[in-house]
């Protein structure tokens, strides 16, 4: 096999750029070492572009969790807040529910009793504007993602494993869990 022996200065463009180097310092070079390099650096050329490439999918990436990430902290910023003010709900209803029959039609008690319910009427529609909304449970099968069974009661009357007393109101804020219900589990009867 023979090898074509080029001279670098054969090239009218490379002799110009090589006028002035001394001869003995421009090497001799083939079309095989010429060949070689020209692979190699295409290689190198394709690895940088697959580098770039990746480089773009990643931070792609990166902008759509950032993205996600704000949105998530805009839709859920009030998470820490509805949880404190769960327990002031929580004291309405109670205070509500407190109130026995005669007193709420005595007349003097009227307004205050009108007042606690205008109140729990408040909250609740500011629950819903902020996307907090209450977990349904009486009558359904326990679901561990949102309730938190706190006893079991001997029942002939409901399914194993079936609501049959809401101690605590649960919520969610939008999608996710904000506070489980605490609830009464049926069991079969001894």
């Amino acid at each position: 096999m023979t090898e074509n022996k080029t001279q670098p200065q054969d090239d009218p463009a490379v002799a110009e750029e090589l006028k002035g180097v001394p001869e003995d310092l421009i090497e001799e070079t083939t079309t095989a070492e010429i060949g070689g390099e020209l692979e190699r650096l295409k290689e190198e050329l394709e690895k940088t572009k697959q580098d770039v490439l990746y480089a773009r999918a990643e931070t792609q990436n990166v902008r759509r969790r950032l993205e996600k990430d704000i949105a998530d902290a805009r839709t859920y910023a009030a998470t820490g807040f509805a949880r404190d003010i769960l327990s002031v709900a929580d004291n309405l209803s109670r205070a509500l529910t407190a109130i026995p029959d005669e007193m709420r039609e005595d007349e003097k008690m009227k307004g205050l009793v009108a007042g606690i319910e205008a109140t729990g009427r408040e909250i609740d529609k500011v629950f819903g504007t902020h996307g907090i909304s209450r977990i349904a449970a009486m009558g359904l099968p326990l679901d561990p993602n949102q309730h938190q069974a706190m006893l079991e009661v001997p029942s002939a009357d409901a399914e194993p494993g079936t609501v049959v007393q809401e101690l605590q109101a649960g919520y969610m804020i939008k999608d996710r869990l904000l506070r489980p219900a605490m609830v009464a589990v049926a069991k079969k009867p001894d």
